[in-house]
């Protein structure tokens, strides 16, 4: 059984009868039928995302408590000896992506950096928030990985703790060209691809994903797409300094989530 439905379950049970609410007062306020909530209070069914932000509001728990998953690995970052708060660059390589998809993870990259790169909007920053959209809307839709790298929540959003080493390797083969510059008053790390992306290992599905995602999101400031994944359901219930989980994608409220449902997630 899934922990994260066991979880739920229990919770909306304890806090149902906290509110002193009957299943038939919940079940009708959430607008479905009573045997549906005695279901999901005994782990037999999963909520939905729309359902989810619904006993959210009904039950006056937080989203990120509500779909936050129990039992889950979480990465121990390293201290710094002043205990200063986690920075991206300082975290070392954690090599989590599979091997055949480290190719992946560089073609990708020179294929975004090719499209949108030389935008004057396109920093670090954005590059990490459209890296973290590519990887989590792909394996909403398909349940499996694109690049799949480790993504963890920081005060500025989810960021790719694979991608320095990578970048910098990318820099000392003379594939990719870093440039500091600035965007209005604030400082900025661009980079420029210095040869074309190799295309032949990424399939059509990935590259349709790449697409709407870059369609979407590339127009955003660092500052704009920053808060807009602060709204994503992976980001909400993550721990800060802590892995993003990919299965919580399944629990995206409408605005986030790609894929279509139907009445049960499985």
């Amino acid at each position: 059984m899934d922990k994260s439905v066991i979880r739920i379950g229990q919770l909306i049970k304890s806090r149902r009868k906290e509110l002193g609410m009957s299943q038939q007062f919940l079940a009708a306020t959430l607008g479905v039928v009573r045997p549906t909530i005695s279901m999901i209070e005994n782990n037999r069914r999963k909520v939905s995302a729309d359902e989810a932000s619904k006993l959210s509001k009904i039950l006056n728990i937080p989203i990120g408590q509500l779909v936050g998953l129990e039992g889950v690995p979480e990465i121990v970052l390293p201290k710094t000896a002043d205990k200063t708060p986690f920075k991206s660059q300082e975290m070392p390589m954690r090599i989590s992506i599979p091997q055949k998809n480290l190719t992946k993870f560089k073609e990708v990259l020179l294929y975004i950096l090719d499209r949108v790169g030389s935008k004057p909007n396109i920093g670090e920053t954005v590059i990490y928030k459209l890296l973290y959209f590519i990887d989590f809307n792909f394996y909403e839709q398909y349940e499996e990985q694109l690049i799949g790298a480790t993504y963890i929540k920081n005060h500025y959003g989810p960021t790719p703790i694979e991608f320095k080493k990578i970048i910098d390797k990318m820099i000392q083969k003379n594939e990719v060209e870093k440039v500091k510059s600035r965007h209005f008053a604030f400082p900025q790390t661009k980079y420029l691809p210095r040869r074309k992306p190799d295309l032949s290992g990424i399939q059509a599905n990935e590259l349709e994903v790449i697409e709407d995602v870059l369609n979407k999101l590339s127009g955003m400031n660092a500052t704009q797409i920053s808060e807009y994944s602060h709204n994503d359901v992976p980001w909400l219930t993550a721990v800060e300094g802590r892995k993003i989980e990919y299965e919580s994608v399944f629990y995206r409220t409408p605005g986030y989530s790609v894929r279509e449902y139907g009445e049960n997630i499985s």
